[in-house]
């Protein structure tokens, strides 16, 4: 099952490594990565050694490169790590280094990072709860780790990963905010701070970053519009109109916990 799944990870992903970084597309990683820099700001040392996890093309590491020793950014999809040691050598970063690894069975010692962090991952893993453990496992005593992800929208009870996985097929299972504190807190980790917004964003981006059919996306437009003209069924989309322009809401969540 997990090694089915990963696999539809690194296949989906592959597609969506070169539009990945793309802030005309991928307005969630790109417009709101400031913010969390901002949030990982107070636990953040030039003598940090950082791992970031399922890391992607590493926009995260090569955010906080230049204000840490080192960050190794870790990925299953070797398309991913790609793009990203190009855009690093492009910029000229040098402390990051790219490694294709899972995430479930992280091959370091305990204790042997000063910060960890992850984005939008756990929604996407096959096995969120180990992943969890093997960050807190490998961070140091009172390392910070930091966890960005969606979380489930309050105040409906509609299958909010059901249009998910239609457009991108390895989305796995978007978990409440409290969900996320716990499997921080069951880790053995002490929630310090959190934060939760919600973003909206354009439909149509959304579905080219990932490459999703023109068929499927058809779908998808079509049951966003009916829920909003009131004559279909909730999809915990939340669709709306911004400028003429067809969008959606998601529920993003903030998790600074830290090491024992």
């Amino acid at each position: 099952m997990t090694h089915a799944h990963d696999d539809k990870v690194v296949r989906e992903f592959s597609k969506q490594a070169s539009t990945f970084g793309d802030p005309n597309l991928n307005t969630a990683f790109t417009a709101h990565l400031a913010k969390l820099v901002e949030f990982i700001d107070p636990e953040l040392d030039l003598e940090d050694v950082v791992l970031e996890v399922d890391a992607g093309t590493g926009l995260v590491s090569r955010a906080l490169a230049r204000r840490v020793r080192h960050v190794t950014a870790l990925d299953l999809t070797p398309a991913m790590l790609e793009q990203g040691k190009r855009e690093a050598d492009r910029d000229a970063i040098t402390n990051v280094t790219f490694t294709c690894l899972d995430a479930t069975g992280l091959p370091y010692l305990a204790r042997s990072f000063t910060l960890v962090v992850t984005r939008f991952s756990l929604h996407q893993v096959a096995d969120p709860v180990t992943v969890v453990r093997e960050m807190v496992r490998v961070s140091r005593p009172g390392a910070a780790v930091i966890v960005a992800d969606l979380v489930r929208p309050e105040g409906t009870d509609a299958d909010v990963d059901r249009i998910e996985r239609l457009r991108d097929p390895s989305h796995g299972t978007i978990l409440g905010f409290d969900a996320i504190a716990d499997l921080l807190t069951e880790a053995g980790a002490e929630v310090k701070r959190t934060d939760r917004f919600d973003v909206v964003r354009p439909l149509e981006p959304w579905m080219a970053q990932s490459r999703t059919p023109d068929e499927v996306a058809s779908v998808i437009r079509k049951e966003l519009e009916a829920e909003l003209a009131g004559g279909g069924p909730e999809t915990g989309m939340r669709p709306s109109i911004v400028d003429g322009e067809l969008h959606f809401t998601h529920s993003q969540g903030f998790f600074c916990a830290i090491a024992p």
